[in-house]
């Protein structure tokens, strides 16, 4: 069975299942990539309290660089399926390449400005004159290997898109790998500190993003890298933005999140806050990234069959995924609600800061599981192709309703408040996206996918 026949016909529950376990592995595997550096800088010692804080207020930077990748990437890719189920390969490919330009560019856009801006910018997303060494060390070196991380995270989700997850999974798997192994080595052996994990993370991100293009300049992949195809035409490339901009919104008000979090949490809590946020946004990454990867493995399985014009099979992925997102993030919010020390410790030796964090832990998490539901909705339209309806579930959860939360509920009771609008913010975007899903879902089904 090809590629496009498997797509089409295999069991559906199986299908999922065989691509979303790369996916889900590559999650964890890139879960584990975002956070080692903190788990390593958390227990340097004396010092890896503040280092851990100074880190994790660059945190907004990083997901910026992040959010234009998925301008493209998470742009294009549902797209690009969608032509392939369409039958349409030419189109499909001129997607891609344009992606691939796009990312270039914008990679030395976002170099140039953050190196000018690194020192105003850091302050105001929540160092102290303590933690702000930390934080320069670790972002001047990152920010020289933007273009691998773009490259590497925009163009694998086109290798996901052609069904060849296992691939997709490799080039996770190669940057973790080789992070994990030189992260200690510069941290303590080398004494570099939070440099030394910058430049481990960006030289694995270098390597990765060196098999992502030779895999899509191969024999295997469907789409092909093209030097004729980078020129960028509006007809191919504005589709992209208006699909991506969903996901690049939320990355970005993920990176606005922090920003008023840290910077609220300095002011009303102070250095201490602002770690304990740290912690709890790197356990939330690391619990949420296999959800995250089951949907990435569901969503080429409903653009394709949508493409197709197979309802019946759009369906069965969305109910599948749907399940599969509840269950999962109810029983992550169980185990963290019962043993939050376990999961502080895994980031930090430093008792005090583990004791402090506890009860905010707890009251941050609470409503997680029913959010699990937002994420199967918000994949769900995202695959289908509907801009609008998933640019408003991204601007609902962080910009509507969280930001003003926290600064509302922080105003009246403190550093508690910080923590309290998180668990509002999910339950109620959660009810918003299956109501909308309700509402719409049936109706997009019967007028197909736009040509």
């Amino acid at each position: 069975m090809d590629r496009n026949e498997m797509m089409a016909k295999a069991p559906i529950g199986r299908l999922i299942l065989k691509l979303a376990i790369p996916t889900i592995t590559a999650q964890l595997i890139n879960a584990l990539y975002n956070i080692v550096d903190r788990i390593y800088l958390g227990h340097i010692p004396g010092t890896g309290g503040l280092v851990l804080t100074g880190v994790g207020i660059t945190f907004p930077i990083l997901m910026l660089i992040t959010a234009f990748s998925n301008l493209i990437g998470a742009g294009g890719a549902p797209l690009a399926a969608i032509q392939l189920g369409g039958g349409n390969k030419e189109k499909a490919e001129d997607i891609l390449n344009q992606g691939f330009t796009c990312l270039i560019v914008l990679s030395i856009f976002l170099t140039i400005f953050f190196l000018t801006f690194k020192k105003p910018l850091l302050y105001i997303f929540g160092a102290s004159d303590i933690t702000y060494q930390y934080a320069n060390e670790y972002i001047t070196t990152y920010l020289i290997g933007t273009i691998f991380v773009q490259v590497c995270l925009g163009m694998n989700t086109f290798i996901t898109a052609q069904g060849y997850s296992s691939f997709a999974m490799i080039t996770t798997l190669i940057g973790a790998a080789l992070n994990i192994a030189l992260d200690p080595i510069f941290i303590f052996v080398f004494n570099m500190g939070a440099r030394g994990a910058a430049l481990a993370t960006i030289i694995s991100q270098g390597v990765s993003m060196v098999w992502v293009i030779s895999f899509l300049r191969g024999k295997k992949t469907i789409l092909h890298l093209d030097r004729k195809k980078f020129k960028i035409t509006k007809e191919i490339i504005l589709p992209v933005f208006a699909l991506g901009v969903s996901p690049f919104i939320m990355a970005a008000t993920e990176a606005a999140i922090n920003i008023v979090f840290n910077s609220t949490l300095q002011r009303t809590g102070g250095d201490i806050a602002v770690g304990t946020m740290t912690i709890i946004t790197s356990i939330m990454s690391f619990i949420w990234m296999p959800l995250q990867g089951f949907a990435m493995g569901a969503q080429p399985v409903i653009s394709f069959n949508f493409g197709a014009r197979n309802n019946k099979r759009v369906t069965s992925a969305f109910k599948i995924m749907l399940i599969t997102a509840i269950a999962y993030a109810c029983t992550c919010t169980a185990l963290i609600e019962l043993f939050p020390n376990v999961f502080l410790s895994a980031f930090t030796s430093d008792q005090a800061l583990k004791e402090y964090a506890i009860p905010f832990t707890r009251i941050y998490f609470f409503g997680i599981g029913i959010f699990g539901s937002q994420m199967a909705c918000q994949q769900t339209f995202l695959g289908l192709g509907q801009t609008k309806l998933s640019l408003f579930l991204a601007l609902l959860r962080k910009v509507i309703l969280l930001i003003p939360l926290v600064l509302i509920l922080s105003s009246i009771i403190g550093v508690k408040g910080v923590f309290l609008a998180e668990p509002i913010s999910d339950i109620t975007s959660a009810l918003t996206a299956i109501t909308l899903l309700s509402i719409n879902f049936k109706k997009i089904l019967k007028k197909g996918p736009s040509k």
